[in-house]
């Protein structure tokens, strides 16, 4: 799993100033919106005694750790302990680890690495979000989720994957009678994603879209073809570009890597016609079947993950779009950003183990890099003899 990039984890309009629990990368995060809207995405692990920050409570802009009503401001900085005697200061390192927060096309984004702003990856540029029905323009959204028992980058490359779809999706728009992959180029726009162009020859439509495009009446033969572009956009996203008879259709996947063997898709699917409300359902009802027809293929995938070495599976010269995918992917494992053991900690409990991305402020603060992970999930922060003695240094807090 790749860090030092952004991630699209929920939707707007999911996130309130009720704390909200989101998992990524193996790592849990609480998210929530202080009284001006602001975005907010903490790790969900009180630095006092490891509870779930997600079960508390807001006030002002700070969360409220439900065990002990420790507040945490959206920097991460505890601002309160109410055991505290007045005149007792608060710990330096009573601290979360706070992410950077954008939001974008409906979605919430975080940076989940340490990387200063101004070496940290763009966020995907989904250009169709400046021209929404909604804003008077040309394109509708839907939105929805998607769970799977499978590795996010090999939902990636199947998203991606030209070959698959006559058999996969044989009947609602896989041809197993034209089966063939015509040659086609990966453009590459810039260092961050990739895409492909091809020629699909989908079967004859039936049922309503048989009525609406005149399918039903047409010889297979007859059919023109629909062509179709899909390609990734690191850490974990696909776009897919449909262009059929009476419009266009794009989607969005976000595949949120809960942990390396299970992904929460967060999609948004654009259309340029049929776009009333009353359309909606029906679009939303095709997508799913498409991934419904893909999960059991994907989830029962062996291994579970990338093999690291690109010899190690066979490809052909239709898998063009994936080889760069992973010739991409190696090149930032060779810059450190696959989560990695430094990144990985284990607990007492036997085999335990739980992620810790290093947030921004752990590198702004090097002498804090560990101070507030706890042994369950790494070291405990260290207790200053002067704290249990109450000297002064400790009423005025650690210096």
């Amino acid at each position: 799993m790749l860090k030092n990039f952004w991630y699209a984890v929920e939707f707007s309009h999911e996130i309130t100033t009720k704390p909200k629990k989101i998992t990524c990368l193996g790592q849990d995060f609480v998210v929530y919106r202080t009284s001006k809207g602001q975005v907010v995405c903490l790790s969900d692990l009180c630095a006092h005694r490891g509870a779930a920050l997600s079960g508390g409570w807001t006030k002002g802009d700070c969360v409220v750790c439900p065990y002990h009503g420790w507040e945490f401001e959206p920097g991460g900085e505890c601002t309160k302990i109410p055991a505290n005697l007045e005149g007792r200061g608060i710990p330096k390192k009573a601290r979360v680890d706070s992410y950077p927060t954008e939001e974008r096309y409906g979605l919430v984004w975080a940076f989940l690495g340490d990387l200063p702003e101004e070496e940290r990856p763009p966020i995907p540029v989904w250009p169709e979000f400046d021209d929404l029905k909604k804003n008077g323009g040309r394109w509708k959204p839907v939105y929805g989720e998607y769970l799977w028992n499978s590795n996010y980058e090999r939902i990636l490359e199947n998203g991606c994957d030209i070959s698959h779809t006559p058999f996969v999706h044989a009947g609602a728009f896989g041809n197993p009678e034209r089966p063939e992959v015509e040659e086609y180029e990966v453009n590459m726009p810039d260092e961050w994603s990739a895409f492909a162009t091809v020629r699909l020859y989908p079967p004859r439509p039936k049922g309503l879209w048989g009525k609406i495009t005149g399918g039903n009446n047409k010889k297979l033969e007859d059919r023109p073809p629909v062509e179709t572009s899909a390609g990734w956009m690191l850490p974990n996203m696909i776009k897919l570009h449909v262009r059929l008879p009476m419009g266009n259709i794009i989607i969005y996947d976000s595949n949120v890597p809960i942990s390396e063997t299970q992904t929460l898709v967060k999609f948004v699917a654009l259309r340029d016609f049929f776009t009333a409300d009353w359309a909606d359902a029906n679009a939303l009802k095709r997508i799913y079947r498409i991934f419904e027809q893909d999960a059991p293929v994907v989830d029962g995938t062996r291994p579970e993950l990338l093999p690291a070495d690109l010899a190690a599976e066979l490809h052909v010269k239709s898998d063009l779009i994936a080889v760069h995918y992973r010739r991409r992917r190696q090149e930032l494992a060779d810059k450190g950003w696959l989560l990695g053991d430094e990144d990985r900690i284990v607990g007492d409990v036997p085999r335990r183990e739980a992620t810790v991305i290093a947030s921004p402020a752990r590198k702004n603060n090097p002498a804090l890099a560990r101070a507030w992970v706890h042994k369950a999930r790494g070291e405990h922060p260290r207790v200053d003899e002067s704290i249990l003695a109450g000297d002064a240094e400790a009423k005025e807090g650690q210096s």
